[in-house]
């Protein structure tokens, strides 16, 4: 367990780094669409090339940060639902979800996508728009994105696990790990709390 867990955490480090260099990607965005509006509307002219830098950004930024988001926990759930569940309940369905649906898809899309970004390389195909891009390095961030997403979900997986078998304190990512003292104090407040209710009644 512990040299999957040590393979789960160069995989978290691996997506926090990618995931702080797409964020430098949503800044480009911003100028460059900024930038495209100015000269659209000061010197009457635009380029297609341009244009089509803002949505190959767009798409890296969306294609490359899916690990990010997973790492950092921060993907859409039933919060209404899951909030009520226990930390071990929502652990066991993120097992299954993992196991059942993200991994097995993201390798489906890996096998479907490649495809089409190799035969875009080998012909250089080129945007149907005058003056556009070259196509292959946008249809790279599909398999490349959901390799990056395959390999975050793998690293979830051992973190539930770990948890499971009692071999980790937190299912998720955590910023940083509690100290023993923090854990104490958050034991005895619970504690605290508990007493206060049962005095209560």
């Amino acid at each position: 367990m512990n040299a999957l867990q040590k393979i789960s955490a160069a995989i978290d480090r691996f997506n926090d780094w990618v995931g702080h260099i797409v964020m430098w990607l949503v800044l480009a965005a911003v100028l460059i669409s900024a930038g495209n509006a100015i000269v659209r509307k000061v010197f009457d002219t635009s380029s297609n090339a341009w244009l089509e830098i803002q949505w190959y950004l767009f798409a890296a930024v969306f294609m490359l940060g899916v690990g990010y988001v997973l790492l950092k926990n921060a993907h859409v759930r039933i919060d209404f639902i899951a909030s009520k569940l226990s930390k071990r309940t929502n652990a066991i369905i993120d097992l299954i979800g993992l196991v059942v649906f993200t991994i097995p898809l993201a390798l489906m899309l890996i096998y479907l996508s490649w495809p089409l970004f190799y035969r875009a390389f080998e012909s250089g195909e080129m945007s149907a728009n005058a003056g556009g891009l070259i196509r292959w390095p946008v249809l790279l961030l599909m398999p490349v994105g959901f390799a990056i997403l395959a390999l975050q979900a793998f690293s979830e997986l051992i973190k539930r696990w770990a948890y499971l078998v009692g071999a980790r304190r937190e299912p998720f990512t955590v910023e940083h790990e509690k100290t023993d003292e923090e854990l104490l104090l958050e034991e005895l407040a619970a504690k605290g709390e508990l007493q206060g209710q049962e005095a209560a009644r």
